[in-house]
């Protein structure tokens, strides 16, 4: 048998005569020209609250420093909804159903997110929703929210819920586009001295919530033992000990009241118990349209007879909305009851969509299904919590940035081309 031949180096391991040396590579230091171009360090951010915005890349970036920085009570108010909260959760998942179906070979080189809503301009198809206790989330409230509206070139609606007065938002932000939001009480002379004070303060929009008759279960706040103003408690004492600035915020600043009553010490639930009216009807919405000389929005829709009922009634504009999963409980979701509505009254009023909006692509896919804006809530009030007025401007820095890079790769330049085809809901 022919054997190969083979030889023995200095260490005695044989090794193949007619194999190649193996180049090894030698190891040098850089030379400073050559790291030079690799050492980008960021510039210092001495303001804390621009560093920790900066950091903020989505609305659950801002959720998650808003939870840091806000006591657990107050938190769980904003992100929190009803019972089990499974409306609050479907919501969501319906937006994660969302296929978006792509054109290519479309210019997006720029991409116009101006819309229309209520026949005046908006620079994109989205508002700022009405929110209770505003103050409470951040002690800059509902002023560091309506300058950011206008900033931006949206509507903002104040609740009657809210923390300043109807007088102090306007004069905040003479030139943002203000509605006012009702919610029908006992008193009906009350109520309708609010909506002539909002007429008279120069808000373009009444927008009546229809969707709470009573108190819905919240039961993260009744664990919480949440009252408003915020109670000093043992547990709130050792909140504040994690929560200073907060806490601090709050005490040294005007006391925490509501624009629109002359004081409460209680619950959530027995405040809107004592004085919301349970037996509101159709009726109290035809004397509104009297009372009312612009446009009037009914928010809370959920039936496509609820939605023909009150167009019939003279609303010009209905929000499909289960009040973000706040009031009923596995109630139904927004954005699949969107083409219903349409179908029913979107020749006649225009149809806006809230609940469970958290990203520009979101209002994407409702603008594309035939919604005319969003309205969204928690988004900037996890903005607000995270870092008041430039926090608020932080959420609608996100959304835009990601409303317009899902419309370019979308293959749409201007709002007005987003249409169903865009869109599909997977089953």
């Amino acid at each position: 048998m022919r054997r190969t031949a083979v030889s023995e180096g200095a260490t005695g391991a044989p090794h193949d005569q007619a194999g190649p040396a193996r180049p090894t590579t030698g190891r040098r230091l850089p030379r400073w020209s050559e790291l030079r171009p690799l050492l980008r360090p960021r510039p210092v951010q001495l303001d804390p609250t621009e560093r920790r915005l900066a950091r903020a890349l989505t609305i659950a970036d801002l959720r998650a420093v808003a939870r840091r920085r806000t006591p657990r009570a107050v938190f769980d108010y904003t992100d929190g909804a009803a019972e089990s909260e499974t409306s609050l959760r479907r919501a969501r998942q319906a937006f994660e159903r969302v296929e978006f179906r792509p054109r290519v070979l479309r210019d997006v080189t720029a991409v116009d997110t101006t819309t229309t809503v209520l026949g005046r301009p908006s620079a994109l198809p989205l508002a700022f929703a009405p929110t209770g206790f505003t103050r409470m989330m951040h002690h800059q409230g509902e002023r560091a929210v309506v300058r950011a509206a206008a900033a931006a070139g949206i509507p903002y609606a104040l609740s009657t819920m809210g923390t300043t007065s109807i007088e102090d938002v306007a004069a905040a932000a003479p030139e943002a586009r203000k509605w006012f939001q009702l919610y029908v009480w006992r008193d009906r002379g009350a109520g309708k001295e609010l909506v002539e004070r909002a007429q008279a303060a120069g808000y373009e929009a009444l927008v009546l919530t229809v969707d709470v008759p009573v108190a819905g279960a919240r039961l993260r706040d009744v664990r919480n033992g949440l009252t408003i103003p915020p109670s000093l408690t043992l547990r709130t004492f050792l909140d504040a000990a994690v929560h200073p600035w907060w806490w601090a915020n709050l005490l040294t600043t005007e006391p925490l009241s509501f624009a629109t009553l002359d004081s409460w010490h209680g619950t959530v639930a027995e405040l809107i118990n004592q004085i919301f009216d349970p037996s509101v009807t159709s009726r109290d919405l035809s004397w509104l349209r009297e009372a009312w000389s612009g446009p009037l929005i009914v928010k809370g829709i959920q039936h496509v007879d609820d939605a023909r009922m009150v167009v019939d009634l003279g609303a010009d504009a209905v929000v499909v909305s289960n009040h973000g999963g706040r009031q009923l409980d596995r109630a139904s979701t927004p954005l699949d009851l969107l083409p219903s509505m349409l179908d029913a009254v979107g020749d006649r009023a225009e149809v806006l969509l809230d609940g469970g909006v958290l990203s520009g692509a979101d209002v994407v896919a409702a603008v594309a299904l035939g919604a005319k804006a969003c309205l969204v809530g928690r988004a900037y009030l996890y903005g607000l919590m995270a870092g008041g007025e430039r926090g608020v401007q932080r959420a609608v820095e996100i959304l835009t940035g990601e409303l317009v890079r899902t419309m370019q790769l979308l293959g749409v330049d201007s709002v007005a081309r987003l249409e169903p085809a865009h869109v599909r809901l997977r089953g």
